[in-house]
C-alpha cells in the first residue's frame, strides 16, 4: 500500500531539474551576449539626442534671456555657456558628457537672441556601431544624419 502512494506523488527528480537548469542558464547567457552588442548603439544614439537637446535648449535660452549662448565641444564632451554683459566674459550654465563616444566639432555655435546661429558648426559623434553628424543652420534650425 505504501509503494501506490510513492507512485500517486508528482514531483521532479534532482536529474530533472538539473537539466531545466542547464537549460535556462544556456538561454539566459545567449540572452545577455546579445544584448551587449547593443551597448555602443543607444551610447551613440543616447548621446546624439543628448547633443542635440542642449542645442535646441541653447537656442531656446538665447530668446528668452535676450542673451547670447555658446555650446563648446571638446574632449568628448559639450559645455553650454552664457555671456555675462556685466563681467564681459563667459559663464558656464552646463556641462555635458557621454562615455563610449567621440565628439568632435569644427566650430562652437552661438546662439544670439533672435534665435539665429553664428558660428556655424557640424557636430560627429561616433564610436564602434556608426557615426551622427549634427549640422546647424544660420537659421538655427538643426539637422541630424546618420552617416554610417
Amino acid at each position: 500500500m505504501r509503494s501506490e502512494r510513492a507512485k500517486a506523488r508528482p514531483g521532479f527528480t534532482l536529474f530533472e531539474a538539473v537539466i531545466v537548469l542547464s537549460l535556462l542558464g544556456t538561454i539566459v547567457y545567449l540572452g545577455t551576449s546579445s544584448l551587449l552588442s547593443l551597448i555602443p548603439k543607444y551610447k551613440l544614439e543616447c548621446a546624439t539626442w543628448d547633443i542635440r537637446s542642449t542645442l535646441n535648449a541653447a537656442r531656446y535660452k538665447a530668446i528668452f534671456e535676450n542673451a547670447s549662448i555658446r555650446v563648446k565641444f571638446g574632449a568628448g564632451q559639450w559645455e553650454t555657456e552664457k555671456y555675462d554683459e556685466t563681467r564681459k566674459a563667459w559663464v558656464s550654465c552646463s556641462k555635458r558628457s557621454v562615455d563610449g563616444v567621440r565628439v568632435e566639432a569644427n566650430n562652437s555655435p552661438l546662439f544670439t537672441a533672435q534665435g539665429t546661429v553664428s558660428g556655424l558648426a557640424t557636430i560627429t559623434i561616433a564610436n564602434a556601431w556608426g557615426v551622427y553628424k549634427i549640422t546647424l543652420a544660420i537659421s538655427g534650425r538643426i539637422k541630424t544624419a546618420r552617416v554610417s
